[in-house]
């Protein structure tokens, strides 16, 4: 089952956190790696979204731990090093081979209809990257996040290149403030080595 958020609602961002933390309970999180795998490309506004997560996501971490601990959680993709279309594959091997019993979040923007545009959603089992823009790529994840950044149809990658930033960077405060709740409070992040 897919949940949508708004982050314009007041209460959307505690139901956002509860929701995935009985999902990271359900897959027992505590005694797995937990990867996070923030997919998209800083070249075009609208898929961004990922690599904006991932940076985020890092620069939280080293505020609060100073870059040091044990590698419990780790992050994949950011605006330094981005996880997209030509290195997604060789990413997944990656991990399947250093971290076969990890719990994989994957995090992606996507394309939607009009009213969820603006939204997140949260689910359960794999995403499929590049749907949104007819490409075929491999499946990723346990728990999937993505944020609608844009309407869905005739020529996704357009509106991929035509997507404001700045909903762009509310969707990715919203969806990293969520997660730094969820993780990293107690979890050290650490970036992952990435295939090139």
């Amino acid at each position: 089952m897919i949940q949508y958020f708004n982050p314009g609602d007041e209460q959307s961002l505690i139901r956002f956190t509860g929701a995935l933390q009985k999902l990271l309970l359900k897959h027992s999180y505590r005694d797995r790696d937990i990867i996070l795998v923030c997919i998209g490309s800083d070249r075009a506004t609208g898929d961004c979204l990922g690599p904006i997560v991932g940076h985020k996501i890092n620069l939280s971490h080293q505020r609060r731990e100073g870059g040091s601990g044990k590698n419990k959680f780790q992050v994949c993709g950011t605006l330094e090093k981005p996880v997209h279309a030509k290195n997604l594959e060789a990413t997944i091997n990656l991990i399947q081979l250093y971290h076969p019993d990890a719990l994989v979040i994957a995090v992606d923007a996507s394309l939607g209809i009009m009213e969820h545009v603006g939204y997140v959603t949260l689910g359960e089992g794999h995403l499929c990257p590049g749907v949104g823009v007819d490409k075929e790529l491999p499946a990723i994840g346990d728990i999937f996040i993505t944020g609608i950044v844009n309407l869905s149809g005739f020529s996704g990658q357009m509106l991929l290149q035509t997507t404001h930033l700045n909903l762009v960077m509310q969707l990715a405060d919203f969806i990293s403030l969520g997660l730094y709740q969820c993780l990293l409070r107690s979890q050290f992040c650490a970036p992952l080595q990435r295939a090139e």
